[in-house]
């Protein structure tokens, strides 16, 4: 039973999923030219139950409609007119006459017929005037209405046929009979369930008259019940009444005593007004001296707080005055720290530049050494090769002259 919503609920969305179109998309050229066909025949009737709309409020749709569409509304409008006035002449009684009238009104309706085409021609060629339309007229006729509505049924109709495949129409055709032999069970299930809830019926009627016989036998034993209790509850009046003028008695009694206790309070009361009253008048009078030292004190704290008040405005007017002194100084103070700080900010830059001077000097200094020493190896180098040179040449002619000898 808990599970029967659910099972209930699951059946009908597979329901709904089955009797849907499973193709999104229109598998011919065919089907695509059907359904535009269906989307402009939608805007044109749209369109066209509107013109009487639009007819009417012509004067408030002029500057929106154009010259051409506005001169095209009203031709229709003129033939309009001139069918109403004809369908509401129409005779029946001469047959010349009539068949006469039967061709102007063919021919009528055909230049009707003309002049909506060429309405909604001219509407259609522009869809934003269209839009404008449709949320400028706001309602229809109620006949167009229901044409509208039927029409759209059917192209959903149409729509769902042709984006459904014939295997999916067998499968439908083949789970509406499956819905159809369940509907089937479920039905005889319930007729076997009413036939069980009749004979619960039964049964329950069967107890009730039981219980309907044992209520009988009830009330007889409660009159019996009564009778013995109006017995008992005369005999407890009686005891009732006796003990009624007893307690009587006794109250009688106790009104006395407390009629002389009333007194005696009384007599109290009296004499403890006497006493608050010569109580409240000593209050009276301390009151009335406490409101004398009260006026006192708040003539003393006014005079106080006026004196106060004089030293408070001395004080503050001096401190305006160090205060502004203490802007001047302070603005002083802050054009000697930008000063400050563009001296030091001076000497910074001289010292890094000196640094930067010695710097340099250090490296030329180095730079110097460097080539100082490079050429005095150099040129000490070519001296000792000159010398090697001349010590050569000079043992060379040695052996020359020991030879020519």
């Amino acid at each position: 039973k808990g599970l029967a919503p659910l099972e209930t609920a699951t059946t009908m969305s597979n329901i709904r999923k089955m009797l849907e179109p499973h193709q999104l998309k229109t598998d011919s050229v065919e089907t695509e030219r059907i359904l535009t066909v269906l989307d402009e025949t939608i805007a044109k009737l749209e369109m066209g139950s509107l013109i009487p709309r639009i007819i009417t409020s012509l004067d408030r749709f002029a500057d929106t409609l154009g010259p051409e569409i506005t001169s095209s509304l009203m031709e229709h409008k003129k033939l309009s007119n001139q069918m109403e006035t004809l369908l509401s002449g129409l005779e029946e009684g001469d047959t010349a006459r009539a068949e006469e009238q039967r061709g102007r009104l063919n021919l009528l309706e055909q230049r009707l017929k003309c002049s909506v085409r060429n309405v909604l021609r001219l509407l259609l060629a522009n869809p934003l005037l269209c839009q404008t339309l449709k949320y400028g007229v706001w309602e229809r006729g109620a006949p167009a209405e229901v044409f509208l509505k039927a029409f759209g049924e059917f192209q959903t109709f149409m729509i769902e046929r042709l984006l459904t495949s014939p295997s999916e129409e067998e499968e439908k055709v083949q789970f509406m009979e499956d819905i159809s032999l369940r509907i089937k069970k479920n039905n005889e299930a319930i007729t076997a369930l009413q036939a069980e809830l009749a004979a619960a019926i039964q049964t329950r009627e069967v107890e009730i008259r039981k219980r309907d016989n044992s209520i009988k036998d009830l009330k007889t034993s409660m009159q019996v019940l009564t009778e013995d209790y109006k017995v008992s509850i005369q005999q407890m009046k009686q005891e009732g009444e006796k003990q009624q003028e007893a307690e009587l008695q006794a109250a009688q009694v106790r009104c006395a005593a407390l009629e002389q206790e009333i007194k005696e309070l009384g007599a109290q009361f009296k004499a403890l007004v006497l006493e608050h009253r010569a109580s409240e008048l000593a209050l009276r009078k301390r009151k009335c001296r406490l409101e004398m030292e009260i006026v006192n004190w708040m003539q003393k704290y006014d005079a106080d707080m006026g004196q106060k008040q004089a030293e408070y405005d001395e004080i503050n007017a001096a401190y305006n005055k160090e205060k502004a002194q203490l802007s001047v100084l302070m603005e002083k103070h802050a054009l000697l720290l930008q000063e400050y700080s563009q001296i030091v900010e001076e000497r910074r830059r001289c010292q890094e530049e000196k640094e930067r001077a010695l710097r340099e000097e250090i490296a030329r200094n180095r730079a110097a050494t460097c080539i100082q020493a490079f050429w005095k190896g150099h040129t000490a180098r070519i001296f000792v090769k000159n010398l090697r040179e001349k010590m050569a040449k000079s043992k060379k002619g040695k052996k020359g002259k020991k030879g020519k000898r």
